[in-house]
């Protein structure tokens, strides 16, 4: 994997009958941690099964549209919250469809924070399961991590789009071309 790569959002699958809107990606490292992709396999097949039907049938669909409403609250510097609190049967009873799994239902409390951008591009950074542990310290401490993960993320683009101007200007005068 490249470092620094962003990856497509492989993991989740498509519900058949919802037309995503925007497209989503997910952070990677430039050591390859994808944090995102540890909070998901950390997470029960119920709570993974809501903030699947979550990302596709709410977040993918809506994408900033979501901003202030019970699902996505804004953070600061460009970081969201998107805030998962229905099991996947009660997402696709209130989003139209069926369940995107037969997952047992158990009480659901997920936070995963994003930051859009791009032509409507959603970038996933992280999660945390905050009824494992509600506290105000856990919270902050997510939120910190997330920051810290969309500076990382903003210096790769940095270097990229760097990378691209100084490609661009290759072979020119004086340069040798």
């Amino acid at each position: 994997m490249d470092s620094g790569a962003q990856q497509p959002l492989g993991t989740l699958r498509s519900v058949q009958g919802v037309d995503p809107i925007w497209t989503s990606e997910v952070f990677v490292s430039d050591d390859g941690v994808e944090l995102f992709t540890a909070f998901l396999d950390d997470l029960s097949d119920a709570a993974f099964a809501a903030v699947d039907a979550a990302i596709q049938r709410i977040l993918l669909v809506r994408g900033i549209g979501l901003a202030g409403s019970e699902w996505l609250k804004p953070v600061g510097g460009g970081l969201h919250e998107f805030r998962v609190r229905h099991s996947a049967e009660e997402i696709a009873h209130m989003f139209g469809g069926e369940p995107s799994s037969t997952s047992p239902t158990e009480p659901v409390l997920l936070r995963v924070f994003v930051h859009f951008h791009g032509h409507k591009v959603i970038l996933l950074l992280s999660g945390y399961d905050k009824g494992d542990d509600p506290s105000r310290r856990r919270q902050q401490r997510a939120i910190a991590d997330a920051r810290q993960a969309l500076r990382a993320w903003a210096g790769q683009q940095e270097r990229k789009r760097a990378r691209e101007r100084r490609g661009g200007r290759r072979g020119g005068p004086g340069r040798g071309g």
